[in-house]
């Protein structure tokens, strides 16, 4: 479907030609009607499928027609949470790409940055707050922040707010809302406990679902190495050297990793950088912003710091360590092949992360192929066990007989 058949007025339809966006994707073509209608929605769709514009160009349609108050008699009409820094910036940019030709106006608070200008940017008065959990009740609580006349409450990325442990803040958001407003729900998975806060917070939604859920997975070429643990480092560095060129996103699973890693790799000399949660949000963006202007062609990160960044026209994507949900390694390989072109995905398989494997390709409904020619393989039939160096002298402990000898016990 067109987008100017989806009864958007001429300053977003505006903006949108400017993008050189015509045509709406499945979610956008779903769900902008029933956002104008005032329905409530629950959403499920992958990173990639353009569900932010899904929201953001219905929401500035709604608040168009009553836009032009004063600049310091604006209220915060429309509120989108969002469980990470980086995706809240970008939903910003998107709202002030499309809401160019309004005077609405839209901002964006998150934690790891200075409050001050936060303040400084809603005594302003603002229509749209973007914002992740922690920052807007810490506003509020502050009396920076008024959510009495919120139209529209929308939660992106649930499954995730959900896995970070915001449940509690997100049903205190929703409280401190109107009773009657409009909520949208979007999130990549469906488990229980996003249907149980659907049910909770939603008035008789209307579910889109958009394609399966091994879609993603389409345009990209897999390929998967069984290794043992301590060996991945060293088949990173031997496909970096021979076979993966590019740009290129590495997951692990963990902060340790992610450091551990960029360590090795930028002893052997490659141009890298991660993002983590322990990073500062100031390191954040500038290691993307590295990333997006190829000062640099790797980029580490966790899976809770790179979801729903944007990142156009990535060469390959390495799972150096398998994720334990399934729907997570969809969403990883995705941010390859995008927009009709082919990339290329690496997943490194450890004997303790087989069931890993067994539970992905049971989603995608095909098998990975086995990548056989490496020097550091293993049997894929392996039994998980603990993996020693040869010349280990801690095969049963780490502590010597005299510090055993010299603990002091409690009883």
């Amino acid at each position: 479907m067109q987008f100017k058949d989806l009864q958007l007025n001429k300053p977003i339809l505006k903006a949108i030609s400017e993008k050189k966006y015509t045509e709406a994707t499945e979610i956008q073509t779903q769900t902008i009607p029933l956002v104008l209608a005032k329905k409530d929605v629950v959403a499920s769709a992958q990173t990639g499928t353009g569900k932010t514009a899904a929201f953001a160009l219905p929401i500035l349609q709604l608040l168009f027609d009553k836009q032009d108050a004063g600049k310091k008699g604006k209220k915060i009409r429309a509120v989108i949470v969002s469980p990470t820094r980086e995706l809240a910036i970008q939903i910003d940019e998107n709202f002030k790409t499309y809401g160019k030709y309004t005077n609405l106006r839209s901002t964006v608070v998150y934690g790891g940055t200075s409050i001050e200008p936060q303040k400084d940017m809603l005594k302003k008065g603002v229509d749209i707050l973007i914002a992740t959990p922690g920052r807007l009740l810490d506003l509020h609580k502050q009396e920076f922040i008024n959510l009495t006349k919120v139209e529209t409450l929308v939660l992106d990325e649930a499954d995730l707010m959900l896995d970070m442990g915001f449940i509690d803040d997100v049903k205190k958001i929703e409280r401190l809302c109107p009773k009657n407003k409009q909520v949208l729900l979007f999130s990549a998975t469906m488990p229980a406990k996003i249907d149980d806060l659907a049910t909770d917070i939603l008035k008789d939604p209307t579910l889109v679902k958009v394609a399966a859920s091994s879609s993603t997975a389409d345009g990209v070429n897999q390929k998967l190495y069984y290794v043992h643990k301590p060996k991945k480092i060293e088949l990173c560095l031997h496909l970096l050297r021979n076979t993966i060129k590019g740009d290129i996103l590495i997951f692990r699973r963990t902060k340790f990793g992610v450091e551990k890693l960029e360590k090795s790799l930028l002893k052997n000399g490659y141009k890298v950088d991660s993002i983590h949660g322990d990073k500062s949000q100031t390191a954040r963006e500038m290691a993307l912003a590295r990333f997006k202007t190829k000062d640099i062609n790797i980029l580490i990160g966790t899976d809770v710091a790179s979801r729903g960044i944007d990142i156009k026209e990535l060469d390959a994507v390495i799972n150096f360590d398998i994720p334990n949900i399934p729907e997570t390694y969809v969403h990883r390989i995705g941010r390859t092949g995008r927009a009709g072109k082919t990339g290329n995905s690496y997943s490194f398989c450890s004997a303790d992360e087989k069931a890993y494997i067994a539970g992905i390709q049971k989603l995608i409904k095909t098998e990975i192929p086995v990548e056989k020619e490496h020097p550091y393989p293993i049997d894929k039939n392996e039994k998980p066990g603990l993996f020693f160096k040869k010349d280990s002298k801690h095969k049963k402990s780490r502590k010597s007989a005299g510090s055993r000898k010299n603990k002091k016990r409690w009883y």
